[in-house]
């Protein structure tokens, strides 16, 4: 898009929706039909009504829409937080599903209150600070599990343990195949695997009609029909308990803060791993945007925050910016936040005929949208992407999927920045600039010593924040001993945005420097030879005498 076309952003609020009621009401609607099977199967996955997956999104189409500091992000529940949730009422419920659903409202209700904090304390920018290559890692581990849990389900079998209680381990799950291929529900298994075939195939679809259908529309569209025809069997069919006015009543609970260490580890991974899926997926929209607005992501945050807040107290599920739906709002069409209203409101529209929709729709259906969705996150071009990159960072890819599987989203995205900043030393950086960025800003002219990694990056943007991106920025970065791939590939986008808007980041001092592997990738981690590094003491001196 050309810089005169950048420059007429659409209006916003009231004015915005009378310009742009059309196409930001058929874009809700295509994004409300994409939206209704994935929260039905997002809230089924994780052991909560399916209802409430439509609760929260048109909560968050509803209202937060209205104070997001995004644009174009459609927000609701998310198919990564589907692993935190089901173990947050595994744990919290000890095998009673109602109470550990009515527990884990109380941690998603105390998380929302930590993401309203973090937006007023403007640490949406933290985001940056995780490596990328973990951030990688912990999202791919998420699809693992989707897939290891929802196979089962597919095949018309709900996998348990010995003692009747259903299985949520990712390894477990995994053992657990074989018994479930011996008792295989045909009926079932046929619905889920075509139903897979349809969500595999569709995308390659290429007429331009066809291709502008969501899968999981076109999966709903076959998969009734054959369960219609060939029913399933008990338990493999959504159903829908309650009409909209016996949902909307308080169902939280806080009593499961009596389990002070469970309680306060499920509160810090939905607002830690919430906050981080949604400020990512602000930022991928960001890029997407065809006008290039930037959104406010403290303020964003913040609302999600609230969302969380009324989405608990209603017994809905977490709610983020959601990728795949906000990547289909802008492919669609969408120009403004109405999008995101309007997809609420369809939303509203089916919660008031739920009812009419009782044991039609097949779970095994649901099963394959959300395979899916979590090969999507893991799939080999992923390892192969992050290899390219280089082979430290497939380690690290690597490490974090595996500690993850093992434990749990926190300590696997703790052990990914934990092995990030071991490399960083190993590969030169000073311990002196692990955490804290040496620059010095003379004019236009921004220098930075010692290095340039994930974990002291949020420093070196803060200087370079305080040039406008119409201006013509010049960073050396000669004086440093290691430049991260994180580093490059945050400056790469910052180089676009001054670009965009007329201005130039022009970045000074690569040359001294080679890959830290021997990939050839722009992103590459790059280093001085070892004979080559300088110590902090002398980079320093040679820095602050120029």
């Amino acid at each position: 898009m050309n810089k005169q076309n950048i420059h007429h952003i659409p209006s916003e609020g009231l004015r915005g929706l009378r310009e742009n009621a059309a196409a930001d009401g058929l874009s809700g609607f295509l994004v409300f039909l994409l939206a209704l099977p994935l929260s039905l199967g997002i809230a089924r996955a994780s052991d909560f009504p399916a209802i409430m997956g439509l609760i929260t999104a048109m909560i968050g189409g509803l209202f937060v829409s209205i104070f997001a500091g995004s644009r174009l992000t459609i927000k609701g529940p998310a198919a990564g937080l589907i692993v935190i949730v089901a173990g947050a009422v595994a744990e919290f419920g000890h095998g009673d599903i109602g109470l550990g659903w009515q527990l884990t409202l109380g941690a998603i209700a105390v998380a929302g209150l930590l993401q309203v904090l973090f937006g007023f304390l403007r640490l949406g920018t933290l985001v940056d600070f995780f490596p990328l290559s973990a951030v990688h890692g912990m999202l791919a581990a998420i699809g693992i599990i989707i897939v290891s849990k929802q196979l089962h389900i597919l095949l018309g079998v709900n996998p348990i343990d010995v003692h009747g209680k259903p299985l949520v381990e990712p390894f477990a799950l995994i053992g657990a195949l074989p018994d479930t291929f011996q008792h295989i529900k045909p009926k079932a298994a046929l619905i889920g695997m075509v139903s897979l075939l349809i969500v595999l195939l569709w995308p390659r679809v290429k007429h331009p009609v066809l291709r502008r259908i969501p899968s999981p529309l076109v999966v709903l569209a076959i998969a009734i029909p054959m369960a219609l025809a060939l029913p399933p069997g008990p338990g493999q069919l959504v159903h829908f308990d309650h009409n909209l006015a016996d949902t909307l009543q308080i169902n939280i609970r806080f009593d499961g803060i009596s389990e002070p260490w469970v309680f306060t580890k499920y509160v810090i991974m939905f607002a830690l791993v919430g906050s981080l899926e949604s400020l990512l997926t602000v930022k991928a929209t960001d890029m997407l945007d065809p006008w290039q607005r930037k959104s406010d992501a403290n303020r964003d945050l913040a609302a999600v925050g609230v969302g969380n807040i009324l989405a608990s107290v209603l017994g809905g599920l977490p709610m983020i910016s959601e990728v795949a739906r906000s990547s289909a709002n802008v492919a669609n069409g969408a120009r403004t936040r109405w999008a995101n209203f309007f997809h609420g409101v369809f939303l509203l529209l089916f919660l008031l005929l739920d009812l009419q929709f009782n044991d039609l729709i097949p779970t095994p259906a649901l099963a394959a949208m959300l395979i899916g969705v979590g090969l999507k996150l893991a799939s080999p071009r992923e390892f192969g992407a992050v290899a390219r990159i280089g082979l430290e960072q497939l380690f690290i890819f690597c490490v974090t999927i595996i500690i993850t599987l093992a434990t749990d989203l926190l300590l696997g995205i703790a052990a990914g920045v934990l092995l990030k900043l071991a490399l960083s030393l190993v590969f030169g950086t000073p311990w002196q600039t692990l955490f804290r960025a040496h620059v010095k800003v003379n004019g236009r002219h921004v220098s930075v010593a010692g290095a340039a990694v994930f974990s002291n990056w949020l420093g070196i943007r803060k200087q370079l924040a305080r040039f406008a991106s119409h201006e013509s920025v010049v960073l050396d970065l000669k004086h440093c001993n290691v430049v991260d791939h994180t580093v490059i590939e945050n400056l790469h986008h910052l180089h676009r945005e001054f670009e965009l808007a007329g201005g130039n980041l022009q970045i000074e001092g690569m040359e001294v420097f080679r890959p830290v592997s021997r990939s050839h990738h722009e992103h590459t981690a790059r280093n001085r030879h070892k004979q080559q590094r300088i110590d902090f003491k002398t980079l320093k001196n040679l820095w602050n005498n120029e």
